[in-house]
């Protein structure tokens, strides 16, 4: 039973990043791609969770965790160069 749960989890979060990918790519405004990279980090980081689970292994936890603190700091990058058009500031007066 749990091998047809993983599956189908698998199947339908594999789903959901190939929709995002395309809105990615078609997205209408950059902070709407933003947001669809970063749904796709949290789908990456379900999917491995799945697989850690289908497979009874702690050892993928590491890449989760990993991948979390990636996406928050490519996220939060990309918002404060939308805001100010600069990721680190430079005043060396």
């Amino acid at each position: 039973m749990l091998d047809v749960v993983t599956n189908v989890a698998l199947a339908l979060l594999g789903l959901s990043v190939a929709l995002l990918f395309y809105w990615v790519l078609v997205g209408p405004t950059i902070p709407d791609r933003s947001l669809a990279l970063d749904t796709i980090a949290v789908n990456v980081m379900a999917i491995i969770l799945v697989l850690s689970i289908k497979l009874g292994t702690p050892y993928f936890l590491d890449a989760v965790l990993s991948l979390a603190v990636l996406g928050f700091v490519g996220t939060t990058a990309l918002a404060k160069f939308l805001v100010k058009g600069v990721i680190i500031d430079r005043d060396r007066n």
